[in-house]
């Protein structure tokens, strides 16, 4: 028995917990082993709730609604995901794009069958960050980044001394604690494949929900609404957040384009299913069972 494999039995033996919550418009599931397992549990469940009510758009009195009403908030969780935003708009050439409020806004919309169309109105303008204060003449989208973001702090906030913290929400996920799954789009129960990895993962695709033929995903570079592959799965180093976001990133690219951009993003590997062909980066069975 290795000694991580030891670590994990003593951890064990001290107690586990699991806690499941919706959270983020999905199901979130927090699992802990280790000293005070419950008391982490518990605790992540709290910080993933407490986030959702300050990052969620579609709820009128979180402080991105706010900031989306009146240009302005200030909000120390809102300001990192704006600057974290603002990054991969520059690194990602405008295909990750926090600016498109009114778009993600019309799009859900449209697929919960509140529209009639998605808006074809794709708008930029001036954002500001300022340490906690941000300021905004356009409606932002940070619903790319906030999952991951909470997922990030959940976990964090369920580990601790002898303790050790997994969190899942709705395909977003901390370094696991053991294999997962990916999720086949077709209605297979048999996965994709089998993740066993120390980086985090994500997964983006529209076959969850979808109008139409049309998804949640959107690139503002080419105008264009619709994930470009059944599924995107990438595991990252940075973080969830990260994961999050490269995920979106690379289910609004063509394939080739996807392929190139993650081969030429440190800590990042990916896995593609376009037209029912597996495509992944060199390194990507590295974090495959």
């Amino acid at each position: 028995m290795s000694l991580s494999d030891t670590v994990i039995a003593a951890r064990t033996r001290l107690g586990d917990a699991r806690s499941t919550f919706r959270c983020c418009d999905t199901d979130f599931v927090v699992k802990t082993i280790g000293y005070r397992a419950d008391t982490g549990a518990d605790h992540a469940r709290r910080v993933a709730l407490s986030l959702e009510s300050e990052l969620d758009a579609f709820d009128s009195e979180s402080d991105v609604s706010r900031l989306n009403r009146t240009g302005r908030v200030e909000n120390e969780h809102v300001a990192r995901l704006v600057r974290r935003g603002l990054e991969y708009h520059e690194r990602t050439g405008g295909v990750f794009d926090i600016q498109q409020g009114a778009v993600e806004h019309d799009l859900k919309a449209y697929l919960r069958g509140d529209r009639d169309a998605p808006s074809e109105s794709f708008d930029s303008g001036s954002v500001r960050v300022d340490g906690h204060r941000v300021v905004t003449d356009v409606e932002l989208d940070l619903n790319g980044l906030a999952k991951g973001y909470i997922v990030d702090r959940a976990a964090a906030a369920a580990s601790g001394p002898g303790r050790r913290g997994f969190v899942s929400g709705g395909g977003d996920m901390s370094p696991p604690t053991g294999p997962v799954a990916v999720e086949s789009p077709y209605g297979d129960a048999r996965p994709l494949k089998i993740l066993e990895t120390e980086w985090n993962v994500a997964t983006s695709g529209g076959y969850r929900r979808r109008r139409d033929g049309i998804d949640h995903v959107y690139d503002p570079t080419t105008e264009r609404i619709g994930s470009r592959h059944e599924t995107v799965t990438v595991v990252t180093e940075r973080d969830c957040l990260e994961a999050d976001a490269l995920a979106t990133t690379l289910a609004a690219l063509p394939l080739s384009d996807a392929l190139e951009f993650a081969a030429e993003w440190s800590g990042l590997e990916a896995f593609l299913v376009h037209q029912g062909v597996f495509h992944t980066t060199e390194g990507f069975d590295d974090h495959v069972a």
